[in-house]
């Protein structure tokens, strides 16, 4: 089956990698800011603001993807700046049809008006809960420690296991792999481990397959985050017959969960286009891909819109995006009840009726 935009926004829907500082409402990011008295915004004029922030244009630069980050970050100083972002979040990912999301972001990040850092984790856990009431999708939170920033890893993994029974999910490491490797951090995932908790860390992106090597075998990571540069240990021959190294296959086999998210590749300069993306190979070769937005606000993007680009580019269907979002949700850090009701209540569900919809559909245009 073809997928349209509107079968695809219909959808179940599930993300893994979201963070919250890129996806603000540029409405909300000019209203904060007036609130907060931040003054150095580009513009004021909403349709202006979405302009500016979009990576994907032609001059778009690493300088000025870091520089959007700094205007979202700082509107976001205060509990109630953090419980509105988080329940509009939820009410947006919710109105694109996803059922289940874990969204992250960097508690360390929002300390500058005085707040403690379970103070920042409470407003935020409260904006989810807020955005979620009468809407039926199902929220987790994720807290990232910084690489590049002061040495708060095992203080974000503490803070993570402390709010782990109110909505924090699991533990998250960010920021540039180059130059700091994750072996850097091993007290934070060691004590992760050690409270039986889940953590992802970002890996094998921007940086090549050592990045990944290390997340896995000396971190113990359950999930990549992006984990595009696994496609370096992979090789198609002329004749299309593919091999697969010692590292790829480790990570096919274990079924390691990668949360990929091509339209942010891109703009990243990660992968050149979406069709040069190995999402659709490493799909094809069933690895355990899922699709994510990574930053809704600097992508311009929805995960409608990033299966609707999987589908132009690769001619993926309806089973597929079944397949991906089956990915997701077995891969979530919900606790397994959890996974199994939203699968059996809400994803085949939901894609059965599509596929019972199409197939009507047809023998009416017969």
């Amino acid at each position: 089956m073809s997928l349209d935009v509107a079968t695809i926004r219909s959808a179940p829907k599930v993300l893994l990698h979201d963070h919250l500082d890129g996806g603000l409402r540029p409405r909300t990011v000019i209203e904060l800011a007036a609130d907060a008295g931040y003054r150095d915004l580009p513009t004021t004029d909403p349709d202006e603001l979405a302009a500016w922030f979009f990576q994907g244009k032609p001059d778009s630069s690493l300088e000025q993807y870091l520089e959007a980050f700094t205007h979202t970050v700082a509107v976001m100083q205060t509990p109630e700046a953090l419980e509105r972002v988080a329940a509009e979040c939820v009410e947006d990912l919710a109105a694109d049809g996803v059922v289940y999301a874990e969204v992250r972001f960097a508690p360390e990040l929002h300390l500058q008006s005085g707040m403690t850092l379970d103070e920042v984790v409470q407003a935020t856990l409260a904006g989810l809960r807020r955005g979620a009431e009468g809407r039926d999708i199902t929220m987790g939170l994720l807290l990232s420690a910084i690489r590049q920033a002061a040495a708060r890893s095992v203080e974000i993994a503490e803070l993570a296991i402390r709010h782990r029974d109110e909505g924090v999910l699991g533990f998250d490491m960010a920021g540039p792999e180059a130059g700091y490797p994750p072996t850097r951090y091993l007290d934070a995932f060691h004590l992760i481990a050690h409270e039986n908790f889940h953590f992802t860390l970002h890996a094998g992106e921007a940086f090549g397959l050592p990045s990944i090597w290390e997340a896995l075998q000396w971190c113990g990571a359950e999930r990549l985050g992006h984990g595009v540069r696994i496609v370096d240990d992979i090789t198609v021959h002329p004749d299309g017959h593919v091999s697969l190294g010692r590292l790829s296959a480790f990570v096919r086999d274990r079924r390691v969960p990668l949360e990929m998210c091509p339209t942010s590749n891109v703009h990243i300069g990660a992968v050149r286009s979406i069709a040069d993306h190995p999402i659709d190979l490493l799909r094809r070769l069933r690895f355990r891909v899922t699709v994510n937005t990574d930053n809704r606000l600097m992508s311009g993007i929805s995960l409608t819109d990033e299966f609707a680009a999987l589908a132009r580019t690769f001619g993926i269907g309806l089973e597929d995006m079944e397949w991906l979002t089956l990915n997701g949700i077995k891969s979530a850090f919900l606790p397994f009840d959890g996974r199994l009701r939203i699968i059996n209540e809400q994803v085949k569900p939901g894609y059965a009726r599509l596929r019972a919809a199409a197939s009507a559909a047809e023998l009416v245009t017969r």
